[in-house]
């Protein structure tokens, strides 16, 4: 520590816990980037254009979904032509709620979801999101099961709101 500057050090506070990195943030490690080369080899351009084409499908239809809990601005919507396969999203402005997205992402964490929630980087911060992303392997039942615990949290939250004291309910320690 006494020879790493502050300045280098980046502060997120991901998945309910500050969690500081020297690292580039959000990045995975080497091995599963020689297992997506494999799976290109193994199934070649058109199998693995048509696995992603269905990650991007069914992030776009978890979209259409939340959309109509007009609760939540969809930010990205798994679009293949701008990003990779994922929705983000976040409370809406004009919307008033008993909860929190950090609420949300407890109650969604006890029913075994990992949504990541977090405040955006500096200037931003004051906008808090949340994001899912579509991996290999997801399914329309899946994704299904997810908007179900969605929903239910919602409902749950606003028939019984969090108490306005700050109690750290199974956040992830990151090591402090």
């Amino acid at each position: 520590k006494k020879y790493l500057p502050d300045d280098l050090i980046f502060n997120v506070n991901y998945l309910g816990g500050n969690m500081p990195t020297f690292a580039i943030n959000f990045s995975r490690p080497g091995g599963q980037i020689i297992c997506q080369y494999y799976n290109l080899i193994r199934l070649g351009k058109e199998g693995y254009k048509r696995i992603q084409s269905n990650c991007y499908k069914i992030g776009k239809k978890l979209a259409d979904q939340i959309k109509t809990l007009n609760l939540f601005d969809i930010i990205y919507e798994s679009d293949p032509k701008i990003s990779i396969p994922a929705v983000t999203w976040k409370l809406k402005e004009n919307i008033s709620v008993p909860f929190t997205l950090y609420d949300l992402s407890d109650l969604l964490r006890e029913r075994g979801w990992q949504i990541p929630t977090y405040s955006l980087p500096k200037n931003c911060e004051n906008e808090t999101i949340q994001r899912v992303l579509i991996k290999y392997g997801s399914s329309y039942d899946f994704i299904e099961l997810l908007f179900n615990d969605l929903k239910n949290g919602i409902n749950k939250l606003t028939q019984f709101p969090p108490s306005n004291k700050q109690i750290k309910k199974g956040g992830f320690n990151h090591g402090k």
